[in-house]
């Protein structure tokens, strides 16, 4: 169960007249747009979430656990952290699996659908994957990479762009 504490967004102002321009000390704590919340569902939308950022580190992976968990030749990831993720409803329809000794993997009850993962332990234990599939908001990440390409499947024809070591 993804655990997620909801702060609400205080939006600073201060009282002006019509016509005036705003202070510079308000200016500065006033939001310059709202920040984009992006929605997402599994394939039957009984689990719904947001992300209150957008996802970072966005990585198609071709290890033999996403491949299994995908049923796809790779998995396309982005991470926010916990905090980020908020479960809108079905919260009680996500079902855990420790994939390893390190990593959970989620997923909806009814129908399948892979929807997040993360880790307790190593580089980013308070952040948590979510598969950019189950997207419903459009997203472009700025950069993406391919890692343990290595592992791809045999049929997949994917080539590698040259990319740093993992």
């Amino acid at each position: 169960m993804v655990k997620v504490s909801r702060s609400p967004l205080r939006l600073v102002g201060s009282q002006h007249k019509v016509g005036s321009r705003l202070s510079r000390r308000c200016r500065d704590h006033m939001p310059q747009s709202a920040p984009k919340i992006y929605h997402g569902s599994c394939l039957c939308t009984k689990v719904r979430y947001e992300l209150l950022t957008p996802p970072k580190a966005v990585t198609h992976c071709h290890c033999g656990q996403c491949q299994k968990s995908h049923g796809a030749a790779f998995s396309t990831y982005g991470a926010v952290p916990h905090g980020a993720l908020r479960i809108v409803t079905g919260a009680a329809d996500i079902q855990s699996y420790a994939s390893s000794e390190f990593a959970v993997r989620q997923f909806c009850a009814h129908c399948g659908s892979s929807l997040f993962w993360s880790q307790s332990k190593g580089d980013w234990p308070d952040w948590v994957c979510i598969a950019l599939g189950t997207l419903d908001t459009p997203f472009t990440p700025e950069k993406q990479k391919h890692t343990h390409v290595a592992s791809k499947a045999p049929w997949d024809e994917f080539v590698p762009a040259e990319q740093p070591k993992e």
